[in-house]
């Protein structure tokens, strides 16, 4: 079903999870430190990495940096450390998902799940006959913005956009309804399945992100407005 790259150097855990995911149907090729890992994930990018936080040669937080420096690919972290501080690191960085140890099988398949169909991966069984596109691929232009869902490409006054799925998620609520404005629990359900969990400040940090790789491409980007204590709106200029 999916290609997931496993970087991790515990072979327990290595074991369990790949058991599991392969059990799904999923295809897992695992690493053991984070050097390695990265060296994969650029050469080879799979579906979905799950990257570990404590690993030697190279920790899973700077591995997430580098990855974010060229690529969107989805990514869930596991970490063992309980500190609120790592898991908003993780989000700041782009993570897509966040998973204490320890964890449950289930748990790990169903945020597997939730990333990869985020990320338009097909999860489930392919049905008979394809259906027709539904109304959210369809194309979305909003002045110099224009959004395709079925590609996930994103364009600013022509230019292309590099974003996460989580990211990409957030802006097309935006870009749906420009001047509407989107409270977080609004973006939380449009990002996020039902068996995700995040905080205000991690949509805060979503939003922080996005903006500045806009600006990147246009510094005088400024389509993101923020109400404060309200929630955020896409202005269409």
């Amino acid at each position: 079903m999916a290609k997931i790259t496993l970087v991790d150097d515990d072979e327990n855990i290595v074991a369990s999870v790949s058991l599991a995911l392969e059990s799904h149907g999923h295809t897992v090729k695992a690493y053991y430190d984070g050097a390695a890992g990265l060296a994969a994930l650029e050469n080879e990018p799979p579906d979905l990495a799950i990257l570990d936080v404590k690993m030697p040669r190279m920790d899973g937080m700077e591995v997430l940096r580098r990855l974010r420096r060229t690529s969107d690919l989805p990514v869930i972290i596991l970490t063992s450390k309980d500190e609120e501080i790592d898991e908003i690191l993780g989000f700041n960085l782009g993570a897509d998902d966040y998973i204490h140890k320890p964890f449950s099988q289930r748990l790990l398949i169903e945020r597997v799940k939730a990333v990869l169909r985020r990320a338009g991966v097909d999860v489930e069984e392919a049905p008979a006959s394809p259906a027709a596109p539904a109304e959210g691929a369809r194309a979305i232009k909003r002045g110099k913005l224009t959004l395709d869902p079925a590609r996930h490409d994103c364009l600013w006054d022509g230019r292309p956009v590099k974003l996460t799925v989580t990211e990409f998620l957030l802006l097309q609520s935006l870009a749906q309804r420009p001047g509407f404005v989107k409270s977080r629990d609004n973006l939380m359900d449009a990002a996020y399945d039902d068996q995700v969990y995040v905080d205000d400040r991690t949509i805060d940090s979503h939003i922080k992100r996005m903006r500045k790789k806009f600006r990147d491409v246009d510094p005088e980007f400024d389509a993101i407005e923020t109400l404060y204590g309200v929630g955020y709106r896409y202005r269409e200029t």
